[in-house]
């Protein structure tokens, strides 16, 4: 018997899809405490955008939040989810950083360290592969799934073959639009396992409706692990339901071995939470439902939004169909690169202002010069090279791995806060988000010392702005 590995996202990817990460620690302690002793293969609980949440709308420290999951689930696998050698931010960082990044990760409570790179670029996720095993946690490489015509199943096939040759402990399949059809799930899975001998793990959402069929075809293919959540953060944008697909494996010979009674006492726990954001209406009808424009534009839930958001500042709504159908142009030019953090926004912006500016590549993004520079990675495919002349004009084209050329810069964190940190984590809280850390570090301390915090003047600001 198969015995099936269930990885539940309620305490980080689904709340983050539905609610905009805004789920409280304080809201997560009851059900982590069932879920200690559920059995699953791993909770994920941190990374994403969790960490900008805790700090810039939740006033908490996200290190503590970490510590406290995993002294709720000490049986856990407690897994995280960063972006390479973006880790959390949205610039590449040097070695140094990378590597003190995942060792703090690692002592406060994480074990699998799910990693990928927007480009599907291995250069940029050697550092962290190493670290993560130098420092005894599971990492586990995701390459990020989209279709072009670069993007077939020999590339993803020898992507992960490479994946475990760098030490890979997992793989995880990361369909981040969940535009993996069921059928394409299933030879996708048969074909790497016959490459591969790691587990594979499947990441999808339910965006498009077909979430759950996925799931349980590359199950039948034999994927090893799969993403799913609990039921009052379920589906929609976020994962499929882990009850529904727990009693669909039930007495098969892929039975997961968890019980539906533990999960529903668990969901039970968290249900409160999804009230509240609902009722403060941070979770929208419209991220629950079905959105078909992701299989014809593989536009993910998020980008979508991001775009229209984009066009309602512009005063320009009714020019939605044109930037959806420029999307596809533009991704085409760069060189076909995936649309997942940070290449989604990159393109989806260009596409906006290629639309509302009336003639194409006028303006440029400093992010769309950026990734046809190089700055971000290698692109898949071939770049359009006129568009790359009247974006970059004879800017030189970076070949080598991007963080070759960033010098070691802990050293300088340290120098800027020196003194003046409470925890050795609060320099890497400072080097993700310098704008954002240092107004959490002035709550933090008003709050220590039972000062107002709208009180704390500018002397006593024990971070620089």
């Amino acid at each position: 018997m198969k015995k099936v590995g269930i990885t539940d996202t309620i305490l980080r990817d689904a709340h983050q899809s539905q609610a905009a990460t805004r789920m409280r620690t304080s809201e997560m302690l009851e059900a982590a405490e069932i879920m200690n002793g559920i059995g699953y293969w791993s909770a994920e609980c941190w990374g994403g955008a969790t960490f900008d949440a805790c700090l810039r709308f939740l006033n908490e420290d996200p290190w503590e939040r970490l510590r406290i999951l995993k002294e709720k689930m000490p049986d856990v696998r407690l897994q995280m989810l960063l972006r390479g050698q973006n880790l959390l931010g949205y610039k590449q960082y040097g070695d140094d950083v990378v590597e003190f990044f995942i060792k703090k990760a690692i002592e406060n409570g994480i074990t699998v360290i799910r990693m990928f790179d927007a480009l599907n670029d291995t250069r940029n996720l050697r550092t962290c592969m190493t670290a993560a095993l130098k420092y005894g946690g599971w990492p586990e490489a995701a390459i990020s799934y989209t279709t072009s015509p670069v993007h077939n199943i020999d590339y993803f096939v020898n992507l992960c073959k490479e994946l475990e040759e760098m030490g890979s402990k997992s793989i995880c399949i990361k369909d981040m639009a969940n535009i993996l059809l069921p059928y394409d799930a299933y030879e996708l899975v048969k074909k790497i396992k016959e490459k591969v001998s790691v587990p594979i793990h499947i990441h999808t959402h339910n965006t498009t409706g077909i979430g759950d069929m996925t799931l349980l075809k590359a199950i039948e293919a034999g994927a090893d692990i799969v993403d799913t959540a609990l039921s009052p953060f379920a589906n929609g944008t976020s994962q499929p339901c882990t009850e529904s697909l727990v009693a669909t494996l039930a007495g098969t010979e892929y039975d997961t071995g968890l019980s539906l009674e533990e999960l529903t006492r668990a969901a039970r726990a968290v249900q409160p939470a999804a009230d509240r954001l609902r009722s403060e209406g941070l979770i929208a009808p419209k991220v629950l439902g079905v959105d078909v424009n992701t299989l014809l534009y593989q536009i993910p839930g998020g980008m979508l939004s991001n775009l229209i958001s984009q066009l309602r500042n512009a005063n320009a709504e009714n020019r939605l169909r044109e930037v959806l159908e420029e999307v596809p142009r533009v991704r085409a030019e760069f060189g076909y690169p995936p649309l997942v953090t940070p290449t989604s926004q990159i393109v989806g912006t260009q596409a906006v202002m290629n639309v509302l500016v009336g003639e194409r590549y006028k303006m440029v993004s400093k992010e769309s010069k950026g990734l046809l520079r190089g700055e971000y990675g290698k692109l898949p495919g071939e770049v359009d090279e006129d568009v790359r002349r009247k974006c970059i004009g004879d800017d030189e084209i970076i070949t080598c791995r991007p963080a070759d050329l960033i010098a070691p810069e802990l050293d300088n964190y340290r120098e800027i806060l020196k003194g003046q940190t409470e925890q050795e984590e609060d320099i890497l809280s400072y080097a993700m988000f310098p704008q954002v850390a240092p107004k959490f570090f002035e709550y933090r301390r008003a709050k220590l010392y039972q000062v107002d915090p709208l009180k704390v003047n500018a002397e006593n600001r024990i971070y620089p702005v």
